[in-house]
C-alpha cells in the first residue's frame, strides 16, 4: 500500500452494497493497472469479481484484491464475454485499446480508458469528475468514457475554479513529468542509469538508453541526471502529441475552443508525480486572494501556498495522495490578467487510477453501470 493513499476518507453513498460489478482491468501487471487493484480496493468499489486481463506473457501471473487471489487472465475478445464483465478498466496502450474496448462494449461493459485512442472521439466524453461530471452521460453513445491525459487532468482540476469565475483567456504550461508516466520499463531503466552514475561512476550521458523519450522514436537518450523536452513522438506542427493532447483535451473538457493553449513537456528524472509551471490569462481580473480561495475550496484541490515558510507543492509530498496540489500562485508582472502557479499531482493516482475510479463511482451512483443502447464501433 502506498503511503498517503487513504489522505481523505470515502464515504459510501447509502444502499451502494446493494450493487456489486465484475470489473474487468486490461493491464493489470502494467504501472497504472497495479494502482487500479489498489484504489478499487482502498475506497472499497463494490467488486463482485475482480477480471486481471493482460497479454499471454503475464497470464498466469498471481495478484491479491481484498483478501483473494486472483490469476491474470489472457486478453482475448472473448474474455468480457465470458467473465460477464460489466466495468472495464484499460490500461494497457491505444492499440490495445482501439482493438478491443469495442468487443467490451459489445459483451455490455462500460469502458473506462486511460490511453489516448478515444479521448478526442466527438461521441466520447471526456471526463474530470471534478469538473465535468455531467459529461459522463454521454457514455452512451460510444459504451466508452475517455480518462484525459495526466498532465492535462491536474491542469483542470488547478484551473477549472478559476475559469468558472472569472473565464480563461490563454494557458501556458510546462510540464516537468515522472518517468512512470512511460510505464514501468521507464522506471526501471532510470533506476538502473541512476545506479550505473552513483554506483558505478558511469558518465550520465554514457548509460545505457533503450526507451526515453519515446519508445517509438528513432533515438534514445539517457533520463538519470537529465531533463528531456520530448514526451512521445513531434507532430507536423513541431509540437509533441503529448503537449497536442494537453492543448486539445483542454478545450474539450472545458467546452471552449476560444481557450489559447500552449504546452512544452519535459521528462525529468522522478519517478512518481508531475509538476507544472502555468501561466493563465483570465477574461476578468482576479485578485490573488480570491483565486487561492476558490482553488482552497474546490475539490480534490489543496492550496499548499505560504512562500513565507517554504510551503508549496512538491512531488516527493504528492506521491500517494489522490489529490492535486496548487501553490506559488502570483499576479504576473506585466499582465493585468496574468497569473501564475504550480501544480503537482501523482500521475498514477489522480493522473490516471483514480481518476478512472471517479468516474466509475459516477457511473454506480448515477445507475449507469448498463450495456450500452447501440454499438457504434465497428469489431476487427
Amino acid at each position: 500500500m502506498r503511503a498517503g493513499l487513504l489522505k481523505k476518507s470515502y464515504i459510501l453513498p447509502k444502499g451502494r452494497q446493494m450493487k456489486k460489478y465484475n470489473v474487468a482491468i486490461v493491464g493489470a501487471t502494467g504501472a497504472v493497472g497495479e494502482e487500479l487493484v489498489r484504489v478499487l480496493e482502498e475506497v472499497d468499489f463494490p467488486v463482485n469479481n475482480l477480471v486481471p486481463l493482460a497479454s499471454s506473457k503475464s497470464a498466469g501471473i498471481e495478484l491479491e484484491f481484498k483478501g483473494k487471489t486472483y490469476k491474470v487472465l489472457e486478453l482475448t475478445e472473448k474474455a468480457f464475454e465470458e467473465n460477464d464483465v460489466e466495468i472495464a478498466f484499460f490500461s494497457a496502450g491505444g492499440d490495445i485499446s482501439a482493438h478491443y474496448a469495442p468487443f467490451a462494449a459489445e459483451a455490455g461493459a462500460v469502458v473506462i480508458d486511460n490511453t489516448s485512442h478515444f479521448r478526442m472521439d466527438a461521441d466520447v466524453p471526456l471526463v474530470v469528475p471534478e469538473c465535468n461530471p455531467d459529461d459522463i452521460d454521454q457514455w452512451q453513445n460510444r459504451g466508452i468514457i475517455a480518462n484525459p491525459n495526466c498532465s492535462t487532468i491536474q491542469m483542470m482540476v488547478a484551473l477549472e475554479p478559476i475559469r468558472q469565475k472569472w473565464g480563461l483567456e490563454r494557458i501556458i504550461v510546462s510540464t516537468y513529468q515522472a518517468v512512470s508516466g512511460a510505464g514501468m520499463g521507464a522506471i526501471l531503466e532510470t533506476q538502473a542509469q541512476l545506479r550505473a552514475v552513483l554506483n558505478d561512476g558511469v558518465e550520465p550521458k554514457a548509460v545505457e538508453a533503450n526507451i526515453l523519450p519515446s519508445g517509438g522514436d528513432k533515438k534514445h537518450y539517457p533520463i538519470g541526471f537529465n531533463a528531456l523536452p520530448q514526451i512521445d513522438l513531434f507532430t507536423e506542427n513541431d509540437y509533441t502529441y503529448e503537449e497536442m493532447k494537453m492543448t486539445k483535451e483542454t478545450k474539450k473538457i472545458m467546452e471552449d475552443d476560444s481557450i489559447a493553449v500552449s504546452a512544452t513537456c519535459v521528462r525529468i528524472p522522478v519517478l512518481s508525480a508531475h509538476s507544472e509551471s502555468v501561466y493563465i490569462e483570465t477574461k476578468e481580473i482576479a485578485p490573488i486572494d480570491e483565486v487561492k480561495a476558490a482553488i482552497a475550496d474546490f475539490p480534490g484541490a489543496v492550496l499548499e501556498d505560504d512562500v513565507a515558510n517554504q510551503i508549496y507543492p512538491q512531488a516527493v509530498n504528492a506521491v500517494g495522495s489522490r489529490d492535486t496540489f496548487v501553490g506559488r500562485i502570483r499576479k504576473d508582472l506585466d499582465k493585468e490578467n496574468g497569473i501564475h502557479m504550480w501544480v503537482v499531482s501523482d500521475n498514477l493516482l489522480k493522473g490516471a487510477a483514480w481518476n478512472s475510479v471517479q468516474i466509475a463511482e459516477t457511473l454506480h451512483e448515477r445507475g449507469l453501470v448498463r450495456p450500452t443502447a447501440e454499438l457504434k464501433f465497428e469489431l476487427k
